[in-house]
């Protein structure tokens, strides 16, 4: 009898573990089966049969369903005409790039007429986001949660609060637990509880967020007939805390993006004048064409991006080092061709150089014409670093601001470790010295002027970044630059570097009070103030020659 019992048993048991394939097959067709049923009702006439497929696919365990309802909250949703099959659009010029929403195989492309588009109203919208929302908030990728916690944040109602609630115990992210208790303080703010508007207050006072300024505001402020918006005084003063508390928080923020500014104008002054330190102080050429040889650089950059269109990133990285060569050789042909002549008549280089400015720019006015040309800038350096509502580093300038840094890396290691660099100091520390030990002057004067214009050219590539290119681009910095130089100390990179970086800062700081042209105005008084007490600027150069 134990026997037979035992066989049934084990009977039984193999039975139900050779079902469990089968099983979860059958679940697996009815998901499939659930799912296609939901998207056959999606291309219903009515908005309220729309209405009841969206229900009915956030409801499906089916991987397609957040990718079908993404579709359709962005207008990508069609139903192809030939077959009246659901599918995804990808808008390419000969029409369509479609795949089908239920299996998610390419189906080609397919003109604009062989599509019809399933359109939702606004009401819907709200819906697909949160329901969007809720689906994506399991997801092991961080940003889609937090992507999700915004969307849901946008169409707010009681299952909502109460899903985001049951999440937060869940949610191990820093960055997406503030995105949760944000939507739900401002949300509980609004409650008739005082004890949970208090809550609420406690609960947002280190929120970094617009909202929740407008809402604490909302709660201090009275109403057209004079009275507080907020009954509640100790509520009252809660509130008034915590935008003091807010407040002090986004005087840093300003504080920090003042800098921020002030480096990435310090970062464009340097490159701007990292060149013409080098010539004026070996060889002190006053020279006035060093903005044009800028402007050959943008405008370097200018023509890459036009022979390469499809790559921007790989045009910029090329147009870098053709600035510099092509400035370069502007450069050693001005030296070579007209200042070796004007040596030791200061004034006489100045009225040369500014007629080679004139010239350069003419040139180019001939070649592009006198209108501006735009230079695209690469995916990467696009947009910003948003930290928070009221702090944000746009990419492009913090970008500028690391090539500036190592541009003028390379350039120290150049005059430091290089043969270049040490003829380079030795004629800048005496020249008639140098000369007489057997290094060619001459050379290092064209190689020197060359370098100087090749890093005017890289500084132009950089400024083509943050304005547009024309004929004029040069004569904006050209005061700038030779401001630096002065302020620094004459041939000294050093002081170029300390001097760009202060002068940004200095103008940045002063701008909100006194305004871009004043503030500028108000910068180059200081310098003449400055130079009256030490002409030779911050880190004057040494050397005999300049001693004597």
């Amino acid at each position: 009898m134990k026997a037979n019992s035992f066989r049934w048993c084990s009977g039984a048991v193999m039975a139900v573990i050779l079902m469990l394939p089968t099983l979860g097959l059958g679940q697996e067709n009815a998901s499939e089966t659930a799912f296609s049923a939901a998207l056959a009702t999606l291309k219903g006439a009515s908005m309220a049969e729309r209405g009841q497929a969206i229900e009915q696919l956030a409801a499906v365990r089916q991987p397609r369903v957040v990718v079908v309802l993404q579709a359709l909250l962005e207008g990508r949703l069609f139903n192809l005409k030939a077959d009246d099959r659901l599918v995804i659009g990808e808008a390419v010029e000969e029409g369509y790039r479609l795949i089908d929403a239920q299996s998610a195989k390419s189906l080609g492309t397919a003109a604009l007429s062989a599509t019809q588009k399933i359109a939702v109203t606004n009401n819907l919208r709200a819906s697909l986001r949160k329901l969007i929302g809720r689906l994506q908030l399991n997801d092991e990728d961080v940003d889609v949660r937090l992507d999700a916690v915004k969307a849901i944040g946008k169409a707010v109602d009681a299952d909502s609060l109460a899903l985001l609630r049951d999440h937060l115990v869940l949610e191990q992210d820093a960055d997406v637990q503030k995105a949760i208790k944000l939507i739900l303080g401002l949300e509980q703010l609004n409650s008739t509880d005082k004890v949970q508007r208090l809550a609420a207050i406690a609960l947002l006072k280190d929120q970094a967020s617009q909202d929740v300024v407008n809402h604490l505001n909302g709660l201090v402020e009275k109403d057209t007939e004079g009275r507080f918006r907020e009954p509640d005084g100790e509520v009252r003063r809660q509130a008034e805390a915590a935008l003091a508390s807010i407040n002090a928080r986004l005087q840093l923020y300003a504080a920090a993006e003042t800098l921020f500014f002030g480096l990435s104008l310090g970062a464009v002054l340097v490159l701007a004048a990292i060149g013409l330190a080098i010539t004026f102080g070996v060889m002190g050429v006053i020279n006035m064409a060093h903005g044009e040889l800028m402007m050959l650089g943008a405008y370097t950059t200018y023509v890459t991006q036009q022979l390469m269109p499809d790559s921007l990133g790989w045009s910029l990285a090329i147009a870098i080092p053709a600035a510099f060569v092509i400035s370069g050789l502007t450069g050693i042909a001005i030296e070579r061709g007209i200042i070796r002549f004007l040596y030791g008549r200061p004034l006489e280089t100045l009225l040369a150089t500014f007629g080679v400015s004139l010239f350069l720019q003419q040139t180019v006015r001939s070649i592009f014409s006198p209108l501006n040309r735009s230079v695209a800038t690469p995916d990467w350096m696009s947009g910003a670093w948003r930290i928070n509502d009221f702090l944000s580093l746009t990419w492009n300038r913090f970008y500028i601001l690391v090539f500036c840094l190592l541009v003028f890396a390379l350039l120290l290691q150049i005059l430091k470790r290089t043969r270049l660099g040490l003829e380079v100091r030795a004629v800048a520390q005496n020249r008639n010295m140098a000369k007489a030990m057997g290094i060619p002057t001459g050379r290092v004067d064209a190689l020197t002027f060359g370098l100087g214009s090749g890093i005017a050219g890289v500084a132009g590539v950089a400024l083509s970044q943050i304005t547009n290119v024309g004929p004029n681009l040069g004569q904006a910095y050209i005061v700038d630059s030779f401001m630096v130089v002065v302020f620094g100390g004459v041939g000294n990179l050093w002081g170029t570097l300390v001097a760009g970086f202060s002068l940004g800062i200095a103008n940045k700081l002063l701008e909100p009070y006194a305004g871009a042209v004043l503030a500028k105005i108000l910068v180059l008084v200081f310098i003449i103030l400055f130079i009256q007490k030490r002409p030779r600027g911050l880190f004057p150069q040494r050397g005999r020659a300049v001693e004597g």
